[in-house]
């Protein structure tokens, strides 16, 4: 059974919350309403976020996540579309009759 209250699960949620806000950012007072967490424990977890690159405060004091964030956003969908790709071409040898 999995402890859905660790430090580690709390900072997952503040993150996924960050989600779709890369351009307006997201105020403190917003985290935790959209986590259920109290304002010291979204700091910390921001505090680390952006230690790690993960997350970026804004020059108007909102939260935003980081260009590194979305460049491993940008990796993992050219993978994806890589194996797509691959996958297309093989249906294709296939329809075809090519080895």
């Amino acid at each position: 059974m999995t402890d859905k209250h660790t430090s580690l699960h709390k900072g997952f949620r503040v993150f996924k919350a960050l989600r779709g806000h890369t351009l307006s950012g997201m105020s403190n007072q917003e985290l935790c309403r959209a986590t259920g967490l109290n304002a010291s424990a979204v700091t910390r977890i921001m505090q680390a976020l952006i230690d790690e690159g993960l997350a970026e405060k804004r020059s108007d004091g909102r939260f935003s996540l980081s260009v590194s964030t979305l460049q491993i956003a940008q990796a993992h969908a050219l993978e994806i579309q890589r194996a797509q790709d691959r996958i297309n071409e093989l249906g294709h040898r296939i329809s075809t009759g090519l080895q």
